[in-house]
């Protein structure tokens, strides 16, 4: 039987879909000061992305950047999203400027943790750190303007979907981030944090396979499937393709538990994952040796529908029907050939995966 491992995981949770629809937004420009901007990050009026990895510039380059400021060379400009509720804004492309700009001021370049003092630069420049800048080049770095385009999506209203697209096709900041990243820094808050709580539960790191078990994947692979589940779990009669958008709505919706609450999310995973893991162990999703994340999906849902009518008393049954399940070959079909995010392959697997754990004692 086919197996799909960590690599094949990727390609399942990030399958090419087309955007099923147009959006209506609003921009405009903006020029900032550079004290201003960073006066702004620093207060978490502009919230910058956390990943670790998306600052990727080193030292000299930095300098550089802060050297065509104090030269008044124009700089490229930088996209922002404006937030609904809170007016607060999110860079969606120019953080290696802002992070650059906001180290210098802070007097610390943070990738060395060491002081910022301008290398491979003019010679009047050289060595410089904010603090020691002449008192005309602080000014004048001070007032320098970085024009942004600041963007808001006005259609449609209910979530930020737009952004995610608008962030996945600017973000330039190193490596390409995966589609969690972006939903993660999109749509931080409560159930992003939920996310990222669930996702250090044993049971759940010991079934994913990352060795060791406690270490989770630096791509959130391991959050979007928890994130699926949810949206499967709770919204699988209104799947439609493409799936990216599907959990983005979901996601958004339910930032501040709009949908459903704190407790009710942690006890359906919890009680389901560790179910699971009790009767299956570290085999549980894995037809062969790697997580098949249709199987995840299916029979996770399955197995916590069984759970709503009460506790399941044999596990050695829960353990004959999966094996069972594994064996049939409409599930296969749904489950392990191409093509796996359609709806209608989506709700086939559900489908049997709820019938095959209903009748469990």
């Amino acid at each position: 039987m086919a197996t799909i491992g960590y690599a094949q995981i990727e390609s399942d949770l990030e399958e090419e879909e087309e955007i099923p629809f147009q959006y209506t937004i609003s921009s405009y420009g903006a020029d900032y000061p550079v004290d201003g901007l960073v006066k702004r990050i620093d207060s978490g009026d502009i919230r910058i992305p956390p990943f670790q990895r998306s600052y990727v510039w080193k030292i000299t380059k930095a300098s550089r950047f802060i050297e065509s400021l104090l030269l008044g060379l124009p700089v490229p400009g930088i996209f922002l999203s404006k937030e609904q509720e809170t007016n607060k804004l999110l860079v969606i492309d120019g953080q290696q400027r802002l992070r650059t700009l906001q180290y210098f001021y802070n007097g610390i370049f943070e990738p060395t943790k060491r002081e910022f003092a301008l290398c491979g630069v003019q010679r009047q420049f050289q060595g410089k750190t904010y603090k020691s800048l002449g008192d005309d080049d602080r000014r004048l770095l001070n007032d320098s303007i970085l024009h942004a385009t600041v963007v808001k999506q006005d259609v449609p209203s209910e979530d930020d979907s737009s952004i995610y697209h608008i962030f996945e096709r600017l973000n330039t900041g190193g490596e390409l981030l995966r589609p969690q990243e972006i939903r993660a820094s999109i749509y931080h808050g409560g159930f992003n944090d939920l996310l990222n709580q669930l996702n250090e539960d044993q049971s759940w790191r010991s079934i994913y396979g990352k060795k060791p078990s406690f270490m989770k994947d630096p791509r959130m692979r391991d959050q979007e499937l928890i994130l699926r589940f949810f949206a499967f779990y709770f919204n699988s009669e209104n799947y439609q393709t493409p799936m990216k958008d599907f959990l983005n709505k979901y996601m958004g919706e339910n930032r501040k538990f709009k949908l459903q609450s704190r407790e009710k999310l942690s006890k359906v995973f919890i009680d389901t994952i560790e179910l699971i893991y009790k009767c299956l162990g570290n085999r549980a999703f894995k037809p062969i040796k790697g997580l098949n994340a249709a199987i995840f999906d299916a029979v996770m849902i399955g197995v916590a529908r069984r759970l709503e009518k009460g506790e399941i008393r044999n596990p050695d049954a829960l353990q004959d029907k999966y094996d069972l399940l594994l064996k049939n070959n409409d599930f296969f079909s749904a489950t392990s050939k191409g093509g796996t995010l359609s709806e209608d392959k989506v709700r086939r697997r559900i489908e049997l995966a709820t019938k095959a754990f209903y009748d469990l004692e």
